[in-house]
């Protein structure tokens, strides 16, 4: 009888763990705890992925906007060119998270024996605010294939420190990890273009 009634028992547990490795009723749930979690963290980098491109591109397109508009003057004034980059620098919007440098310069090759490559005037915004940058007469460089004797351009240079909307915090304070990682994502362009109308664009008082 006691060993009719332990291989019952056996039988009877082995019976119970068959039914249990059966049973797929919990698989699906198992599976979609683990999937969910990948799945959104593919969603979001996708997303930011998206923005950043996207942002990346209007900081291409303040340089050429504002550089465009200040090379259809003939003359021009610091309030012109405030306004200028204030209108470069709403091309970003909906983007707010960081404000973006923007930086006109105009730029005179000389005729001298040796060329040399100056500042005639320059203002920038920054932080929403804007002043003067290079001082006049002070020497910069340009590319190569732009410095021919008599040369006057126009340089804008748009710069913006990307911050990535995982990283952002209404109270603008540093996080660990990924904000660390990933936070203020260079992004910049520089145009040079000619007057459209004149030679030179005076600013009187630059």
């Amino acid at each position: 009888m006691y060993r009719a009634g332990a291989h019952r028992g056996i039988l009877a547990a082995w019976t119970r763990a068959k039914g249990f490795l059966a049973d797929r009723r919990g698989i699906a749930a198992i599976e979609f705890a683990f999937i969910v979690p990948l799945l959104l963290v593919m969603y979001f980098v996708t997303m930011e992925a998206s923005q950043a491109i996207e942002t990346s591109k209007k900081v291409s397109r303040i340089g050429s906007m504002v550089a465009d508009l200040v090379t259809q003057q003939n003359t021009i004034t610091k309030a012109d060119l405030d306004a200028i980059m204030k209108i470069g620098n709403s091309t970003l919007k909906p983007y707010n998270r960081s404000d973006p440098k923007i930086v006109i310069t105009a730029i005179e090759v000389t005729t001298d024996t040796t060329p040399k490559v100056q500042v005639v005037w320059s203002r920038k915004l920054l932080n929403g605010a804007t002043s003067p940058d290079a001082a006049k007469t002070s020497t910069t460089t340009i590319p190569t294939a732009l410095n021919v004797k008599g040369t006057f351009l126009i340089r804008v240079e748009s710069d913006l420190a990307y911050e990535p909307i995982i990283t952002w915090a209404a109270d603008s304070k540093e996080r660990l990890g990924l904000t660390s990682a990933f936070s203020h994502i260079s992004m910049s362009e520089t145009y040079y273009l000619r007057p459209r109308r004149s030679t030179t664009i005076p600013c009187g008082d630059c």
